[in-house]
Formats: C-alpha cells, structure tokens, sequence
C-alpha cells in the first residue's frame, strides 16, 4: 500500500488556502481583510526603519514626524485593501486620495507604496481592460496634479513633478497590465476547461448512442431469429399435443423436428452473436441470409403448414449487405406474424425488381383456426420500420378490406447507384 502523500507535495497556494481556511478566513472579504492587515503591518515596519534613518539622513529631506505621517496614511492604504474584491474601484479611488495626501506631506519623495499596486492590480484582474487603463490614467493624473500643487513655487519643482510623474504612470500602468494579463489567462483556462467539458461530453453522447444503437440492432436481429424459428416450433410443439394419443408415431416424427429446429434456430443464434462481435469463429463463419435465401425462407414455412404464395418479378439486384439483410429479415418478420396472429390464412408474398426500386409485399387474410397461444403486441411491427427507416425505404403495414393485414415496403434504387454486371443489376452503396 502506498504512503500517502506529504505535505510538502502540496503547492504554496495550496498551503496558504488551507491555512486561511483553518483560521476562519474563507470567504474573499475575510481574506483581503487578512491581506490587509499584513501590508499595513508592514509598510509599517517599513516607514519606522525610515523614521529612525530621517534625523541623521540629511539627503531625505524630511523630518521623523512627517515619516509617521507618511507611515499612517500608507497603513491606511493597506487596510482599504479589505475592500479590493467587493468594491475594486472604490477601493483604488480611496488608495489614491490617501496617496495625495502622502505626496502633500512630502513631495519631494517619491513614496509608493503596496496598497496603490495591489490595489491597481486587482481593478485590473476584475475590470475590463479599458476601465483598467482608464483608472490608472485618472490615477496619474490625480497624483501629478498633488505633486504640482505640492511644490508650486519651489526650486526644482520641476524634476520632482517629472519624477513623481514617471513613477506613477510605471506602477500604475506596469500593475493594471498584469492584472488584465492575468485576467486574460483565467478567462482562457476557464474557456478551455469548457471546451474539454463540452468535448468529453459529446464524446459520452455519442458513446452511449452508439451503445443504444449496438443494443437495439442486438435486440431487433435475436428477435428476428428467435421469433421466427419459435413460433414454428410452438405450432408445432401445438400439434404433437393433438396427436400424441391417437397418432403417437406422428407425434414422435413433430418432436424430433422440433428437436432439429431447436439445434437449427441455436445456431442461427450464434451466427447472429458472432455477425454482431465481428467475429469469424467457426459459429460465425455462415453467411447472413439477404433475398436470395427468401426461397427457402418460403420452404421452410410451408413445411411448417403456411399457405404461401411467392412471387418474385423482374431482374434482380444486388443490393447492398444492409439492404440485402434488412428486406430478407422483414420478409421474415412478416411471414411470422401471418403464422402467429392468422394461422391457416393464406399468405401472399411478392418480391419486385422495378426499374427504380425494389418492392415487397406480404399480405394475408383472415385467420382459419384460433390463434396458437403465443404472445401478442410484441416488437415484431417496430423492428420492421426500423429496418425501413434505417435503409431508407417507404414502409406501411395495417389492416385490408379483406380483413386480413398487409406489409409494403418500397426500396427507391436510383439509376445513378445502379451497374451492370452481365445480366444482373448491381446497386453500389452509397
């Protein structure tokens, strides 16, 4: 197992979170009031070094009590920094009428302090670009002005207002540039967290529609197998009950068919399986049955006692695999419903190969014994249309006026698609 991890793996900003967290400070305003309480503690420490350096420092011009003065309004600057994510411009505006009243004091010292640069720099995390620049303008401005009105009069007035000039278009516009810069990379970390959200996303929505697809084509093909083979079997299964006491040889002969058939529909099953894991296992290896097997299709009902009529007109096609399989199996799906809701009807099945379409139609009339005792309303109608829809062709399936029920699908097969080979269509996928 493992160690966990230590504390050290931690970042800096993670620590700092945590110990804020720890004291209480958790929300922004508790946070900056920390903050503030720090850099107007030590621009303090800062301003006492240089009262104490002020008496024996004649180059600073500026006495001990003007240096506390200075300090005071500076630590002011700092605690207005509580108010720097909950009201910024407010807060910068007030860091700058305290500034002013630094210059006032002793312009002739070029004294900028943290709180004017914290306090720029926030204006330009939160604010736009241009209210950044704008404010920082005002700012210098503002303090140019203080110095101006400061030494108005004075010898080298001139340099000190050029001085304090510079400093101030530096801190401030050097501080409102970071903050926009910073800005900028948060607001471009947050769109490409988005964008990877919105892919991984889409990303699942397309899996599990592909899942939901993969099952539905699962479930329409074992129920098209299934459906087919058991319902003969359970007609059968219906007659071996009616025979077994005065025709016990007949009954013998239905139960080794059923016998047979059950092996026949296990391994149509496992082609099915194998067709649907891309396999090409020896269970697998057969191939999928498409119109050309409907012959035999129509065989094998009729052994099972179906009167059918089949019918197959003009030169055949071949289609594509989806198409190929999608017709045989609604074909399929047709002749069971006739066997399972209309037993003893006669059943009518016509293939036609048009000049631009294939066409299919499964009719039957009325049922002429009662209906086997198999399950009703099942998806039999649903996979049918879905098949339909899923090769594009027309499809209609509903009651006649005979009082029987009909299946038509039309298959629209465009003369761009189609090739000839020989003496046989060939209708290419698009």
């Amino acid at each position: 197992m493992s160690a966990p991890a230590p504390a050290a793996a931690l970042s800096a900003g993670e620590r700092l979170d945590k110990a804020l967290s720890r004291i209480g400070a958790a929300r922004p305003f508790t946070r900056d009031a920390v903050l503030a309480v720090l850099v107007a503690a030590v621009t303090l420490g800062l301003y006492a070094v240089l009262a104490r350096l002020a008496p024996s420092e004649a180059s600073l011009q500026v006495t001990a009590a003007e240096v506390w003065a200075m300090g005071a309004l500076a630590a002011g600057q700092g605690l207005l920094l509580c108010l720097r994510r909950v009201r910024p411009g407010l807060c910068l505006a007030l860091v700058v009428a305290l500034q002013i009243g630094i210059i006032a004091v002793a312009p002739q010292i070029m004294a900028q302090g943290f709180g004017p640069a914290i306090a720029a720099y926030t204006v330009g995390t939160l604010a736009s670009a241009r209210f950044a620049f704008t404010a920082a303008a005002v700012a210098v401005v503002l303090e140019t002005g203080a110095s101006v009105a400061a030494t108005w009069g004075e010898s080298g007035s001139a340099v000190i207002v050029v001085n304090q000039l510079g400093s101030s278009a530096l801190l401030y516009a050097a501080a409102a540039f970071v903050g926009a810069y910073v800005a900028a990379r948060r607001r471009n970390r947050a769109l490409a967290r988005e964008r990877a959200e919105q892919m991984l996303r889409a990303a699942r929505e397309r899996a599990e529609s592909s899942v939901r697809a993969e099952r539905t084509r699962i479930a329409r093909e074992l129920h098209d197998v299934a459906a087919h083979h058991l319902s003969g079997m359970v007609v059968q299964a219906a007659a071996i009950e009616r025979l077994i006491d005065r025709d016990p040889a007949a009954a013998k002969a239905g139960a080794g068919w059923i016998r047979s058939r059950g092996k026949e529909t296990l391994a149509n099953l496992r082609q099915v399986v194998g067709l649907l894991r891309e396999r090409g296992d020896a269970d697998g290896d057969a191939p999928v049955p498409g119109l050309s097997a409907l012959d035999a299709l129509v065989e094998e009902s009729r052994r099972l006692g179906d009167d059918i009529a089949f019918a197959r007109e003009g030169e055949p096609l071949v289609l594509p695999p989806i198409a190929d399989i999608s017709l045989y199996r609604i074909a399929q799906q047709a002749l069971t419903n006739a066997r399972q809701h209309a037993p003893g009807a006669r059943v009518r099945l016509r293939l036609a190969y048009l000049n631009d379409a294939v066409e299919l139609l499964a009719a039957n009339g009325k049922a002429q014994r009662l209906v086997a005792d198999v399950e009703h309303g099942g998806s039999g109608l649903v996979g049918m249309r879905e098949r339909a829809d899923l090769v594009g062709a027309e499809f209609e399936a509903g009651p006649d006026a005979a009082g029987g029920w009909s299946v038509r699908l039309r298959l629209p097969v465009r003369e761009a698609d189609r090739e000839r080979t020989g003496d046989v269509f060939t209708a290419r996928e698009a």
